[in-house]
């Protein structure tokens, strides 16, 4: 079945959450599914799709992705707190985005970049309240509409690409390039071929 596409552009760089806000018109009243590019996942299942089972599973509500990272890491990323754990999902009872300290951080599980979330959200980005970073931050609202909602975490299986960084772009492309049945015998002999293995 074909599907559509439309697109629409923030005007200015004013956060993840402005970002969103941007695309208001576009999704209407409706749940919806945020992915952020920059996040590549490599897992079968896709990670959207566990996010739906789970989503399903679990009587609606919102759904983020979520994994373990060291604690050095987390101050890069929004965290969350957990409680109720049942296999790999579980009830996500607080938010930071981008803890300063290790102490202001709930856990060390972030927010990895896939998100499906109730429109409501767009009514508290409409504030256009600023946080960390001086932006306007999808974690803040998403931290107000908990206490109102159920939001479900779900660690996930498979990899994060995280592309912010040029070697985190750079090892995404070896690695879903190795992974890849036409292309992976290939490219390993060209990388054995100029000794880089």
């Amino acid at each position: 079945k074909a599907g559509q596409a439309s697109f629409t552009r923030q005007q200015e760089p004013l956060g993840l959450g402005h970002a969103v806000w941007c695309a208001r018109q576009i999704v209407g009243d409706e749940p919806f599914a945020l992915l952020l590019p920059d996040m590549v996942m490599h897992a079968s299942p896709g990670c959207l799709r566990q996010m739906i089972d789970v989503y399903e599973s679990h009587g609606g509500g919102n759904v983020v992705a979520v994994e373990e990272v060291p604690w050095e890491h987390v101050s890069r990323y929004g965290v969350v707190g957990a409680k109720d754990w049942k296999d790999n999902a579980f009830t996500i009872t607080g938010m930071v985005e981008k803890p300063k300290r290790r102490e202001d951080a709930p856990s060390n599980l972030i927010i990895s970049g896939r998100y499906i979330l109730q429109p409501e959200i767009f009514g508290l980005l409409s504030r256009h309240e600023k946080g960390a970073g001086g932006e306007i931050q999808i974690t803040d609202a998403m931290l107000k509409m908990l206490a109102s909602q159920k939001f479900t975490a779900l660690r996930h299986s498979g990899r994060t690409f995280d592309c912010g960084s040029p070697v985190g772009f750079m090892l995404a492309n070896l690695a879903l390039g190795l992974a890849k049945p036409d292309l992976g015998q290939d490219l390993r002999s060209e990388i054995k071929r100029l000794g880089l293995l």
